[in-house]
């Protein structure tokens, strides 16, 4: 695979997991056991996938990448933008913490202070193509880690898990990752994210290794962390388990998603940062077509999606500027008012049986 091909996968296999796991969000474990029945497979509209925030934020944080691929102050700025247009798009389920730092950048205040003290999923659910991006550059990529997590989550632990999933998109891309690499390798590029005294980590990080040793399926891990009932939205509990799903199945997309899903909970950002992983592993041939072909989006379907791998491939080879892929970004809001109908839709349907 060459490195268009993996950004095509990166970004498809966000677009593809969000979507899968958009159906079952909130739910528990043993009651999307009961609901989804089978094969892991689009059930948003009639067999028909659509995205959610997830996809959204990481195509912000592409085209700020192309469009600023020197200067991290700048990709804040225009990141800081996109959110704030983004928001006018009347998006459905903006998560809490993301909404009020938002709400911040329209106030007036500067991106380095919008953000607010949450460890939430926002930071880790977009920032796979910034590790792709400066593969070959972590002091680049550092920077831009802090500037993608700091406009909407100030909490340390936010940078560690948004840290991790990036130095792995990293790992796949400059080592161009084609077999299962060593337990000891996997969980040192893992503990390069930690911070000093993060006692947490370090034990997420002893868990991880308990897992692969004894070979865990990946529900059997989450269940290690307490996450019998889903795995939520805090970011100590999705990251490590969507990056253990990655490393157990390796080389796998389907099995990947399958397993990640299959732990109930915030399954649409769980899915998104283990797809983006997954993706930027197998390309965009390794994902199975009928999960993209199920994709029913508009303005940002799978045309553009990869048109923006393959713009982004072309600006990390020479760090040049590029124009961000351009496309009819106002169709976003009759697309997001249909969005949320459908939304509401599905949570009626969770009012009734099986329970």
């Amino acid at each position: 695979m060459d490195r268009s091909d993996r950004f095509r996968g990166l970004l498809l296999g966000t677009a593809v997991a969000d979507a899968l796991g958009l159906p079952a969000e909130g739910i528990s474990r043993r009651r999307a056991q009961k609901m989804f029945r089978g094969r892991w497979r689009h059930r948003f509209l009639f067999g028909r996938g659509m995205v959610s925030d997830d996809t959204d934020h990481t195509v912000l944080v592409a085209q700020s990448l192309l469009a600023h691929p020197n200067s991290a102050n700048r990709f804040l700025r225009r990141l800081a933008w996109s959110l704030r247009l983004w928001l006018l798009t009347l998006p459905a389920g903006v998560g809490f913490a993301t909404l009020r730092s938002l709400l911040k950048l329209w106030a007036g205040l500067s991106p380095r202070r919008s953000g607010v003290y949450s460890a939430g999923n926002g930071p880790a659910m977009r920032v796979a193509p910034i590790g792709g991006f400066f593969a070959e550059s972590a002091e680049h990529m550092d920077d831009y880690l802090e500037a993608c997590t700091r406009i909407t989550h100030t909490d340390p632990r936010a940078l560690v898990g948004a840290k991790a999933v990036a130095y792995l998109a990293g790992w796949i891309f400059r080592d161009e990752l084609n077999e299962r690499p060593a337990v000891d390798d996997f969980l040192a590029v893992l503990s390069r994210a930690e911070r000093d005294g993060d006692e947490e980590w370090t034990d997420l990080l002893a868990r991880i290794r308990f897992a692969c040793e004894h070979r865990l399926s990946v529900v059997a891990f989450a269940d290690e962390l307490g996450l019998q009932e889903g795995v939520g939205g805090y970011v100590y509990h999705t990251v490590p388990v969507a990056t253990y799903a990655w490393f157990k199945h390796f080389g796998d997309y389907e099995g990947t998603l399958s397993a990640v899903l299959s732990c109930g909970g915030d399954t649409d950002t769980l899915g998104a940062i283990a797809g983006a992983l997954a993706g930027a592993t197998v390309g965009e041939a390794g994902i199975p077509t009928d999960w993209v072909d199920g994709l029913l989006e508009w303005p940002r379907g799978v045309g553009l999606l990869k048109a923006i791998g393959d713009a982004l491939a072309h600006c990390s080879a020479g760090k040049q500027p590029s124009s961000p892929v351009r496309y009819f970004w106002l169709g976003l809001i009759p697309r997001n008012l249909f969005f949320l109908v459908l939304v509401l839709g599905h949570g009626l349907r969770r009012l009734a049986p099986p329970y």
